[in-house]
């Protein structure tokens, strides 16, 4: 990027430490583990990866909603992890999140104009009638009726309550938003609604997004970028295209043999993962994937040497053997 990125994020570490009596003796579950980024100004860069590899902690983490272990989050200038009350509560304006369930993120006691208000409440940035003016403009800019403000979220369908989430997110005017798998528990056809709805603001408003997502299809259509999770790391990013057009990581590879192909006629090696995801509170020496890893190539040296984030044909990939595609070898092997 030429211009100054809007968020840095260097070396990120979230570790959870177990409660109670043997809390001492139970090793951390490393959810994030050394994770750095930067997102320009109206940009999304998506983050993907299975369940449990660490991606929503990612973004919560960003926000405060959790602390960091250690490492850095630079928003326009400052370090989110070092400001103290106020100024966080100051800089929260710059920076929301559009929560994964519709169903649970919104208060079912609160009219949806309520929900909608209680960040311009909070900020005092509008009230009385200017109030109610504002709900009424963002449920028409997400697509909503304004007089739903007077209803409640049990009358609305998922997708419904999916853009009364975006609502209440832009009510204090962001420039930087999380969506914590937004789409994930939506029907398709609903979707790819919202997706054209998060792209039309983006554009709309200049805002910039952390997509966190585990299905490559769904961030094809919205991420200039793409960053893959395993085991609490990254081990591949790069520009979408790029990414999608030529994987060089084992994983990166398995799940876009997952997405499932529109073409009926075309062929697609379906690579099927065996065993199960490591325990982040035990995870194997060396790279994070070779307990699973299905490259021809991998030997003792991935069971022993973790692999370093490095450039390798439009991306950057941490594999000791991202030079030779593990399917291509696959397919050439007698």
């Amino acid at each position: 990027m030429t211009a100054e990125p809007l968020l840095q994020v260097r070396d990120l570490v979230k570790y959870y430490h177990a409660g109670g009596l043997l809390a001492a003796r139970k090793p951390p579950v490393r959810a994030v583990d050394g994770v750095s980024f930067e997102i320009g100004r109206g940009e999304t860069l998506a983050l993907v990866g299975e369940s449990g590899c660490g991606k929503s902690s990612v973004g919560r983490t960003i926000l405060r909603l959790q602390e960091p272990t250690s490492g850095e989050a630079v928003f326009e200038g400052q370090d989110v992890f070092r400001l103290g009350r106020e100024p966080l509560r100051a800089l929260r304006r710059r920076m929301q999140i559009i929560f994964q369930d519709p169903y649970g993120s919104l208060n079912p006691r609160m009219t949806v104009g309520a929900a909608v208000a209680e960040g311009m409440q909070i900020h005092r940035l509008a009230s009385g009638a200017e109030l109610e003016r504002r709900v009424a403009a963002l449920l028409e800019e997400v697509g909503l009726d304004p007089s739903y403000a007077r209803r409640y979220p049990h009358e609305f369908s998922g997708g419904q309550r999916q853009r009364i989430g975006i609502a209440r997110a832009l009510a204090v005017e962001p420039v930087f938003i999380v969506c914590d798998e937004p789409v994930s528990a939506l029907d398709v056809s609903v979707q790819a609604q919202v997706l054209n709805l998060l792209a039309d603001l983006q554009r709309q408003r200049g805002l910039s997004y952390l997509f966190i997502a585990h299905d490559l299809a769904v961030v094809r259509q919205i991420a200039q970028r793409i960053a893959v999770m395993y085991l609490g790391r990254i081990v591949e990013t790069g520009p979408t295209e790029a990414l999608l057009a030529d994987p060089r990581h084992p994983y990166t590879q398995a799940l876009l043999s997952a997405v499932p192909e529109p073409d009926p006629g075309a062929q697609r090696r379906r690579i099927v993962l065996h065993g199960d995801l490591p325990s982040p509170s035990n995870p194997p020496p060396g790279c994070p994937f070779h307990t699973r890893c299905f490259h021809p190539l991998r030997n003792e040296r991935c069971r022993t040497e973790v692999p370093p984030l490095r450039p390798i044909t439009g991306t950057l990939a941490a594999c000791h053997y991202a030079e030779v595609s593990a399917v291509e070898a696959i397919e050439a092997a007698p």
